[in-house]
Formats: structure tokens, sequence, C-alpha cells
């Protein structure tokens, strides 16, 4: 009979001990009003007014020419922005989540992008950069997850140095074109006017070198009474 009275006795203090711990979490549907309210603000960070090219996440690397060594300037996404109205290119790279900025510099025709050292998911390269408020040369190295994104930012740099590069050559062809034409007009204006300078310096001779006409004093009485006999 002992055996047959202990589980109920367990059971017992099991319900004593377990309230209706259920009712507790359960859920009326009441709406519950927020204790403060936060209004929406609108971040402007300067990339409204451009055209993006390029987004792909990586970590970015800054060489310290003092400690001579690589140093990580952040984890984020790297940007390659065209200005909407001037047509320039920029690389922005910011930090995740404080959206800090690590790189910012224009994307120039010079501009030489190589692999780092074997590592066909890293990229190296030169530039004047802006990110810290001055202008600064940096040289940067690039790492991203795969070999794909590395392989797609080195081909969209060299697209854009080749284009820019391209316009360029144009420009200053069409400038040498604008400038023989000034010339050739110049010359042409002035040979025009050479002949009427010419015509004027003949006529101006020709009135010089009319004969002049001596003129003789008048006779007097007596040399006229001369003449008449």
């Amino acid at each position: 009979m002992s055996n047959v009275a202990e589980p109920a006795v367990t059971s017992r203090e099991e319900e004593e001990e377990d309230p209706h711990p259920a009712a507790e979490d359960e859920d009326t549907g009441a709406p519950v009003a927020p204790i403060v309210r936060l209004e929406e603000v609108s971040v402007v960070t300067g990339e409204e007014n451009e055209e993006i090219l390029l987004n792909l996440k990586a970590k970015l690397y800054r060489f310290d020419k003092e400690g001579n060594q690589w140093k990580e300037r952040g984890v984020g996404t790297v940007k390659l922005l065209k200005d909407k109205v001037n047509g320039k290119v920029r690389l922005v790279m910011r930090q995740n989540k404080t959206l800090k900025i690590c790189a910012n510099h224009l994307v120039l025709p010079g501009l030489s992008i190589q692999e780092h050292h074997g590592n066909d998911k890293s990229c190296v390269w030169h530039a004047a950069d802006f990110a810290d408020g001055e202008l600064k040369d940096e040289t940067f190295c690039i790492r991203f997850p795969s070999v794909q994104d590395c392989k797609t930012f080195k081909d969209k740099i060299e697209e854009i140095t080749e284009s820019l590069a391209q316009d360029r050559g144009e420009s200053e062809e069409a400038n040498a074109t604008a400038s023989l034409l000034e010339n050739l007009s110049v010359e042409g204006k002035d040979s025009k006017e050479k002949p009427e300078t010419k015509e004027s310096s003949v006529e101006s001779k020709d009135s010089d070198e009319k004969p002049k006409v001596k003129e003789e004093a008048p006779l007097s009485v007596s040399e006229k009474k001369d003449n008449n006999e």
C-alpha cells in the first residue's frame, strides 16, 4: 500500500508548485503604446545625385609607411559612383553599422589596379584619398570574399579608366582641331585685308607722284610793255 500512496502525494505536490504558469504568457491582444516616440530622420550621405556602378562587400587595408605594414581600415561596402551632372566617377567605401568613410577618391585615367602578390581575391592601387578630410597619397589593398567579386571590381575600374582616357584623347583632339581652325580663319582674314592696304598705299604714292606746277611771279608793267614790243 505504501507503494501506491507515494505517487498520489507526489502528483499533489507538483500541482501545488505549478500554479498555471501558462496563464502569465497569455497575450490579451491589447495595444501597447511606446513610452518614447522616435521621429524618422532622413540621413544625407552625399550620394543622392550619383549613379551606383558597383556595390560589393569587402575589407580594406591601408599601407602605413612609417610602420612599413598594412593596417585595416574597415569592413564594409565599396561603391563606384558616377555623378549624374559632370560624369565623374569616385570610389567610396563605408564601414558597416557606423557608415564611417574608409576611402573616398576619384577614379582618374591614370589609376592602375593590380593583383596583390598572387592573391586572386585582393587588389592593390594608389590614389589621392580624401577620406580624412584632406588629400593624402595612399596605397590601398582590398580583399573580397570571392575571386569573382575581385575580378568584377578590377574589370570595372579598368573599364572606367579606359573610357576616361578615350574621352580625354577625344577632347584634346577636338581642342587641337578648334585651335587649327581658328588659326586658319585668322590667316584668311589677314590675307583679305592685305590687298586693301596695298591699294591704299598705291593711291597715296600716285598722289605723291603728281607733277607739281611751278608758280610764276606776276609780270610788272614794264615787263609787259617790253613783251608787247
